[in-house]
């Protein structure tokens, strides 16, 4: 008789099923300016390359308005877990509002219920705890001092093997720190130097999110390119043209 009711209540509970990655991307959750972005952005082979699997427990930094959110939120909610680092509020009206809006984003959707937003200039783990952290398009604003905490931050967090993954407008060799800022162009060899410089070792690295139709010397910096288009309509069909920026996918990971 026990066995039997063991049998029963076996089948009556369904086990959990992660969604694949391919499905996580064609999710309904996501907005049709973001998946008109995928062509540029390549999600999933650039998930690929970085090794993320369905349980992994992972943080994403400074994720903007939460376009790879979106997809990560649902491929890591049956068996994973994801954590965001975002803006501290009390850091800036930019800040403020830029929180305000990702966290109105979130709560809007019970399918995002299982996101943990934290501020980006909070200790993320002191004890390790997390399989993989990724970065898109953020490094520009961090050359300096504050790459420094977040690096520090990052490899303290992760545990032992854990992926350190980052992807970057990509600038001409021998960029300037103050050239890096005002371009929104990262050298590849200085984020190499950086992550090393916190103990991070090199995997890998990618040309999945290249574009060599980018010139990388515009007026307005990377975000004269889709989908800032700051020059508006000047130029626009030519900018159009050449699409987002070209960038580097970097692999690394804690030893």
């Amino acid at each position: 008789m026990k066995i039997f009711i063991s049998l029963f209540f076996l089948i009556l509970i369904p086990s959990i099923e992660a969604i694949t990655l391919k499905e996580a991307i064609s999710s309904d959750i996501r907005s049709e300016q973001n998946v008109s972005r995928d062509f540029y952005r390549n999600p999933y082979e650039t998930l690929n390359f970085f090794g993320i699997k369905a349980n992994m427990k992972v943080l994403e930094l400074s994720p903007g308005g939460g376009w790879y959110t979106e997809i990560l939120s649902q491929y890591l909610l049956d068996q994973g877990e994801l954590l965001v680092a975002h803006f501290n509020p009390e850091n800036g009206v930019y800040q403020k509002r830029s929180r305000l809006a990702f966290d109105k984003k979130i709560n809007s959707n019970e399918a995002f219920s299982k996101v943990k937003t934290i501020n980006i200039d909070s200790v993320f783990s002191d004890q390790g705890g997390i399989d993989a952290i990724l970065t898109f398009r953020n490094l520009h604003n961090w050359v300096g001092p504050t790459m420094d905490s977040i690096f520090k931050n990052s490899f303290d967090a992760l545990n032992p093997g854990g992926i350190f993954g980052i992807v970057e407008h990509r600038g001409k060799k021998g960029l300037s720190i103050s050239e890096m800022k005002k371009s929104g162009y990262v050298s590849e060899a200085y984020a190499i130097k950086e992550a090393k410089k916190h103990g991070f070792l090199f995997v890998a690295k990618s040309e999945i999110n290249a574009n060599p139709k980018d010139l990388k010397k515009y007026p307005k910096g990377v975000w004269t390119l889709p989908p800032s288009m700051r020059m508006k309509e000047v130029n626009a069909e030519t900018y159009l043209a050449i699409g987002e920026s070209d960038r580097f996918t970097l692999l690394f990971k804690k030893p």
